[in-house]
C-alpha cells in the first residue's frame, strides 16, 4: 500500500486542504505535506486518525499466503503427467473436415 497516495487521495476526495486536515487532526500542515509526499511515514494510529478526519478508514485484511515454488518432487510428478497426456494425445485419431464449417470473413 502506498501510504502517501492513499492519504492524498482520501484528503482530496473529502475536499479538504492540507491545512484543514491538519487542524482537524491536531497536527501541522507541514506534517500532512510530509506524509503525502512520502518523505515522512505516519504511525498506524496517525494514519488512521488522518484518514478518519477525511472520511475514510484504514482496513486491515488477511492476505493470501505467499505462493511457494513447487518442490523438485512435485515438478517431476507434473512432468511425468504432462508426458503421459502428450503421449495420449499423440495416439488419438485425427480427423480433419474437408470443408470449413464457419463462413469466411469478408474483406473490408
Amino acid at each position: 500500500m502506498d501510504t502517501a497516495q492513499a492519504l492524498r487521495d482520501a484528503r482530496r476526495r473529502s475536499g479538504l486542504t492540507q491545512q484543514q486536515l491538519a487542524e482537524k487532526t491536531g497536527t501541522s500542515q507541514a506534517s500532512v505535506s510530509a506524509y503525502e509526499s512520502g518523505s515522512k511515514r505516519p504511525s498506524v494510529d496517525t494514519l488512521s486518525r488522518l484518514l478518519a478526519a477525511s472520511g475514510s478508514r484504514l482496513v486491515v485484511e488477511a492476505a493470501a499466503p505467499a505462493a511457494s515454488p513447487p518442490s523438485r518432487r512435485d515438478q517431476a510428478k507434473a512432468g511425468r503427467i504432462l508426458l503421459q497426456v502428450l503421449d495420449l494425445a499423440a495416439h488419438l485419431p485425427v480427423r480433419h473436415d474437408a470443408e470449413l464449417r464457419f463462413p469466411r470473413l469478408g474483406t473490408a
